[in-house]
């Protein structure tokens, strides 16, 4: 492991790297439970996706590990898996989960062709230095948004958009409990004070009836099989509907929303753990975006929507995590999730929530990189920004980033400062704006 990973060289240590892998799954823990439920409503077997998610999230995070060596970890993607549900299948299209299953799969094969050809590495390069700072920023607010939304924090509230929830209620007070014993942790320099914040704010939760208990709470109940791959796996439509216009709309979405977060989560968590080059560039990227095209490939076969790289990955990277041994302790979780659901599954979305918070102020400080007196620089940076947690996406933060810098930036006479394939891609974004 010291040879492979050159933990020296990165600057770190085994016990610091396990300890990262173990904190981005405790903070990404959550889709076991999430997926699941999602997917179900479409009629697919709960049991089967729970199995596929903890596999497809152990095959892709492994291959980030050891063709990558990078410390991002990989599961089926929030916001992809709910476009999967309630758009393609119960919302106004109306289609069969084993149709939107095999859009996944298609998704996933145009993706392993982009990636050898190096175009998704080549979408990454031409984002400038001060948008990706900018995504790091805005990622940052996008997490602890999440945090703070999952642990009833803040809510949709009457007559305004977000407002405060009930702090009276057990999960708030759970969850800014959380955050005060992870900051004391912190400002005390405690090694792995995010994971241990995690379980102390789990078990903290127990008495007061946040934290669930398993049935019984005995070994039975704590140590399982995996539920059957069977209902779910390889569950794919025929011809006649991969060859139709609703095919190709729905895969045009999966490229367009799993490209964008892709390329937004790699460029954040890389630029916060300063792992870009003087260009800006990630090395090794193809084979980190790689990773995420196999993943999706095999997530759709398993029986699951879009794998893609996990935001909570900055997690592990704030506990000190620099290198695929990070990734492949997070892929043994999963593997391990197989067999102990019933433990996992009992960490509540308000004790992940402190970290997700801190996690946000870590991921803030590159906006100390980014020029803000050149307008043409600072206003896309700050689009990008806010657009993430007003949006509810990482994908649509940098639409409205990339296309507001290319405007600018020709309206003002600076248009030689932009690459070709800015150009293009802000044509694509607008068309895709208007012809939706």
């Amino acid at each position: 492991m010291e040879n492979y990973f050159k933990l020296k060289e990165h600057h770190t240590d085994k016990r610091t790297e396990i300890l990262a892998g173990i904190t981005t799954f405790m903070t990404m823990a959550y889709i076991l439970i999430v997926n699941p439920d999602i997917l179900s409503k479409t009629g697919m077997d709960v049991g089967g996706v729970f199995t596929a998610t903890a596999l497809s999230a152990f095959i892709a995070t492994m291959i980030m590990a050891f063709y990558a060596k990078y410390p991002f970890a990989l599961a089926p993607g929030m916001g992809l898996n709910a476009f999967f549900a309630f758009t393609v299948v119960l919302g106004p299209m109306g289609k069969s989960w084993q149709f939107a299953l095999t859009a996944v799969l298609i998704e996933g094969i145009i993706f392993i062709l982009l990636s050898l050809v190096k175009a998704r590495e080549a979408i990454f390069n031409a984002i400038p230095m001060n948008l990706k700072n900018a995504v790091s920023v805005g990622i940052g607010l996008f997490i602890a948004f999440i945090g703070l939304s999952g642990a009833e924090i803040i809510v949709a509230g009457d007559g305004v958009l977000i407002g405060l929830g009930n702090l009276k209620d057990p999960a708030p007070i759970l969850a800014i409990i959380g955050l005060v014993i992870t900051g004391i942790l912190l400002a005390k320099n405690v090694r792995g004070a995010l994971l241990i914040g995690i379980l102390l704010t789990t078990i903290i939760g127990i008495p007061m009836g946040v934290t669930p208990l398993p049935e019984g709470f005995g070994l039975k109940s704590i140590v399982s099989l995996p539920p059957s791959l069977k209902p779910v796996a390889f569950q794919f439509v025929g011809w006649d509907e991969i060859f139709s216009w609703d095919m190709l709309v729905v895969v045009f979405t999966f490229l367009f929303v799993d490209i964008f977060d892709t390329v937004g989560t790699l460029v954040g968590v890389a630029s916060k753990a300063e792992m870009l080059d003087e260009e800006g560039r990630l090395p090794r990227v193809s084979n980190a975006l790689m990773a995420d095209a196999i993943g999706t490939v095999a997530g759709a076969c398993l029986g699951t929507s879009t794998v893609t790289t996990y935001v909570e990955s900055a997690s592990g990277v704030a506990e000190g995590g620099r290198t695929g041994l990070t990734a492949f302790s997070t892929a043994i979780m999963f593997g391990l999730s197989l067999f102990f659901a019933p433990i996992f599954t009992m960490v509540p979305s308000a004790a992940t929530a402190p970290v997700l918070v801190i996690v946000g102020l870590f991921m803030m400080s590159p906006i100390k990189k980014i020029d803000l007196d050149d307008y043409t620089e600072a206003i896309p940076a700050f689009l990008t920004i806010i657009m993430m947690p007003f949006a509810y996406s990482i994908a649509e933060g940098i639409v409205f980033g990339m296309v507001s810098y290319v405007v600018l930036k020709l309206l003002t006479g600076k248009g030689k400062e932009v690459s070709f394939v800015m150009y293009l891609l802000a044509l694509l974004f607008i068309l895709r704006i208007a012809l939706s």
